[in-house]
Parts: C-alpha cells; sequence; structure tokens
C-alpha cells in the first residue's frame, strides 16, 4: 500500500507521518525509534512512556531487558506502585519478604512504598515491562535498601547474582 507524503494535501485531508512525529504533545503512538534507551546499573531500559517521549500525565512504561546472573536488588519507590510483568525469561521477582518464579505472561504487583527486588539467577535474558504511576511523583523516585538488614540476606542460599 502506498501512503501520501508527510505534509501533502489531498481532497482537503491533511496527511502527516505519524511516525516521526517531533511534537511529544501531539504523540500518540511510539516507535521504536522514539523510545528513550538508558543504560542503568541494572538493565538496559528502554523508555516508552515518560515526558520526552509523549505528554504523559500518570503512567511510566519502561522495558527492561536483563541479562542472565544480574539483578535490581532490593529496593522501593515511595511514592510509586509498580506492575512488572514478565514478556520473555523467568524472574525470581520479591515483593516484601515474599518471592514467587515468574514466567512470560505473569505479574506482580508492587504497592508504593513496598520494598522489593527483581533477580534473574537463570541462563536466560529476562525481558518484562515495568508500568509505574504517577508519573509525576515526588522524588526520590527510587530508594535502595540492599545493604541493609533483613534485604542484604533475605536471598541467603539462592543463586548468586550481580
Amino acid at each position: 500500500m502506498h501512503y501520501p507524503s508527510p505534509g501533502l494535501s489531498i481532497g482537503g485531508f491533511q496527511f502527516t507521518n505519524a511516525g516521526r512525529m517531533n511534537d511529544i504533545a501531539l504523540r500518540r503512538f511510539v516507535t521504536a525509534a522514539e523510545k528513550v534507551d538508558f543504560l542503568s546499573p541494572w538493565t538496559l531500559e528502554e523508555w516508552i512512556c515518560r515526558g520526552d517521549v509523549v505528554d504523559n500525565k500518570q503512567l511510566l512504561l519502561v522495558r527492561a531487558n536483563m541479562e542472565p546472573h544480574r539483578s535490581h536488588p532490593f529496593h522501593n519507590h515511595p511514592t510509586r506502585e509498580e506492575l512488572i510483568y514478565v514478556i520473555s525469561g523467568r524472574a525470581e521477582q520479591w515483593v516484601g519478604k515474599t518471592h514467587r518464579i515468574l514466567g512470560p505472561g505473569e505479574m506482580a504487583f508492587i504497592p508504593m512504598g513496598e520494598i522489593h527486588g527483581t533477580y534473574n539467577p537463570f541462563n536466560e535474558r529476562l525481558v518484562f515491562l515495568a508500568i509505574l504511576s504517577p508519573s509525576d511523583a515526588a522524588e526520590p523516585g527510587i530508594v535502595d535498601y540492599s545493604t541493609q538488614e533483613p534485604w542484604a540476606s533475605l536471598r541467603k542460599g539462592f543463586p548468586p547474582v550481580t
């Protein structure tokens, strides 16, 4: 199928190339080229919904790619709640002092302020979506607890990760 060129007017209709839209306030779709990649200490983050990508008001969405034997150790978001949805691989997901192994299609709900951690002690890459709200929450956005007890020793006996 052939589409009109960007900026072309036909029969009173104005065509634009929304896939290359630079005006964030008007953007309703995000392509792979428009996402914002960030290499954090834990994962390669692919930000799909945040203020420099779309004109979001409530939600943040990031696709996280965690390599084998890596982790995002115990932390919390004092001013946000979070959903973690596994796309591929497996996650040793902790919410408070409880953990589950999550696979594709499974998720964890983390209430605002709850300490949690995502670990990948497996030999395959873990890919998950993290959805956080509200997007405009007060700082600090994240607080590390991984070196404080009981969190520092909670995984004792589990496979090591970095």
